[in-house]
């Protein structure tokens, strides 16, 4: 893999913000560079890493520029040089070094910092205009958890329009969904998404049920199918405490996101998206090296894992099952395509959804039960572990450490697992630190190897991956 992509059948009209706006939700766009004439575009990320994520979440679901699907490559380049003459007035003058700031300033940059919301801007209102298929809470988290951390969903109806609330766990994720989606279809020709700020700080949800969803606390009853408002937590509002419509980007109402093969919209006839399996598939395994604790570890830092089972006849294969569908989906947008013991990890949907524990004389090493295990992170309603999932990076966080333990002691534990390049305890509080491996994959052997290491008598140590600083 490269950090450069090559896009094709890219709209000869398409600006460079447009593109630059399909990275942005997955780290630092560093340069871009458009082929007008041959509808190309290359996109260069900070890291390769960037590129992975970007390549593993759309190709699940591919992005759409001005009513033309986006067919996404790996380039033959390492990195990009362009001239200021090869970037469109929208961008023109916006060099590299800009692009490689970040989100906070690529946005600034572009000339919609002025857009951003007034509060904490973690939560968007979104109008659902023409809709001729039925939108669910579980058609809109596969929209939007591609661009981060999605905490809690409600949907009402208001002034006969299909409405909902989505919360982030970031400001930024929120940012890049409206960035990437306002304007944009769900389905072809129809359900077109129209994206502002709210200006509420949170989302108070006390049911989970087809109306409202938290999924930071998926210990809440079912309730009523139709809630009262007040439950909502957003009783009374008027459209004084939404933030003002912002077209970030000026997105055209073309196209649509590929989520469902409909027919002709003459012919079809309304269909709901499918909610999906717990379950995953996890293929090209190291078989040599893997096994059922690994896996646990690993997929246990997107959601609580139940079981997990290595086939018997096919031993790099194995089926992880989650507490539910929403944490199998965070596992599949971060971790297919990592690296793994030395070979690339392929993550998808299984089409079973569950997993069977062996029969009496089968092989119990090749299947686990973690129902009861007290290494679950998200089994406690509320965790702030729900607003600290991020991607597999060299970087790690650790925490729960004695203040007896010292830097060396600590560096010298993770170095059976690869050259540590960096260590700092967290200036607030010694009992957290972060350390950084060499590469990704030392850092991921390492948080398998030394989650829940005993440090001490009365301590384990807790490791998971800490937001990257590529």
């Amino acid at each position: 893999p490269s950090k450069v992509l090559h896009l094709r059948n890219v709209a000869a009209e398409a600006t460079d913000a447009e593109i630059i706006a399909l990275g942005i939700p997955y780290g630092r766009v560093t340069n871009v560079l458009m082929l007008k004439g041959k509808n190309q575009a290359f996109l260069e990320m900070k890291t390769k890493e960037n590129a992975m994520a970007l390549m593993n979440s759309y190709s699940y679901i591919p992005p759409s520029i001005r009513g033309r699907q986006i067919y996404i490559q790996y380039s033959n380049h390492q990195e990009l040089t362009t001239n200021e003459s090869q970037h469109s007035p929208g961008v023109r003058g916006l060099s590299s070094s800009h692009l490689g700031a970040g989100i906070g300033s690529l946005t600034s940059g572009l000339g919609i910092a002025g857009e951003l919301p007034s509060v904490n801007g973690c939560i968007l209102r979104i109008i659902v205009e023409n809709m001729l298929y039925p939108i669910t809470i579980e058609v809109l988290n596969q929209i939007f958890t591609k661009y981060g951390t999605v905490l809690k969903i409600v949907i009402f109806t208001r002034n006969n329009q299909f409405q909902a609330l989505v919360q982030f766990s970031q400001s930024t994720e929120a940012r890049a969904a409206k960035c990437s989606l306002d304007g944009q279809n769900i389905y072809n020709g129809c359900c077109t998404l129209r994206i502002d700020y709210s200006k509420l700080k949170t989302l108070s949800v006390k049911y989970n049920n087809d109306k409202t969803r938290d999924y930071t606390r998926p210990d809440l009853p079912s309730g009523e199918s139709t809630p009262d408002p007040s439950a909502l937590g957003f009783a009374g509002l008027g459209t004084s405490v939404l933030g003002s419509p912002a077209a970030l980007l000026g997105f055209p109402g073309l196209g649509g996101l590929p989520l469902a093969n409909l027919a002709s919209l003459a012919n079809a006839a309304p269909q709901r998206m499918p909610m999906g399996s717990p379950l995953v598939l996890v293929s090209n395994l190291n078989e040599e090296m893997i096994s059922c604790d690994a896996l646990f570890t690993l997929f246990g830092c997107y959601g609580d894992v139940q079981r997990v089972k290595i086939l018997f006849n096919k031993k790099d294969t194995a089926l992880v099952q989650f507490a539910n569908v929403h944490q199998a989906q965070t596992a599949i947008g971060h971790l297919n395509g990592v690296r793994v013991f030395g070979k690339e990890m392929k993550v998808t949907n299984s089409k079973h959804t569950s997993v069977s524990l062996p029969k009496e004389g089968e092989d119990t090493n090749l299947t686990k039960d973690y129902m009861n295990s007290p290494l679950h992170r998200f089994k406690k309603p509320g965790s702030k572990n729900f607003q600290n999932i991020f991607p597999p990076s060299r970087t790690l966080h650790l925490s729960n450490i004695p203040e007896s333990v010292t830097e060396e002691e600590l560096t010298s534990m993770f170095e059976d697992c690869g050259d540590v390049a960096d260590f700092r305890f967290l200036p607030k509080d010694r009992k957290m630190a972060h350390l950084s491996m060499a590469t990704t994959e030392e850092a991921i052997d390492a948080l398998i190897k030394m989650h829940n290491y005993k440090i001490s008598e009365t301590h384990h140590l807790r490791v998971s991956f800490a937001r990257s600083s590529n």
